[in-house]
């Protein structure tokens, strides 16, 4: 994925509405109108949503006599899930360091005698 793929991925997520969004369509294929349902916005405003998401890869509108289904394209999630998991292993081995260094404390420590 390019950077810039990558960037309108992001931006596209930065938003509360438009996540919801695609946690609806997560469930399947939805209308404009039902999409609109849960939001107190106007049908062009949420349109505009479905634009910026439309344009980051994330959604995709068919076309069904008068129905335009709108649908989750999940491919640039999965991206920047590998994206992000990259400093997940960074992380994890960071973490994995530190759990050597406390064990290897704990073992220099001298036992402590807890009897009055």
């Amino acid at each position: 994925m390019s950077a810039d793929a990558l960037s309108a991925t992001f931006a596209a997520l930065a938003d509360p509405t438009r996540r919801a969004i695609l946690a609806r369509l997560a469930t399947g294929e939805a209308t404009v109108s039902e999409l609109a349902e849960p939001f107190a916005m106007s049908l062009p405003a949420v349109t505009k949503h479905l634009k910026v998401l439309q344009r980051a890869g994330l959604v995709s509108q068919g076309r069904r006599a008068q129905w335009r289904p709108c649908r989750l394209e999940a491919r640039p999630l999965q991206d920047a899930a590998d994206w992000v998991g990259q400093y997940r292993r960074f992380w994890d081995e960071r973490l994995d360091r530190l759990e050597d260094y406390l064990r290897t404390l704990n073992a220099l420590e001298p036992p402590h005698d807890d009897t009055p």
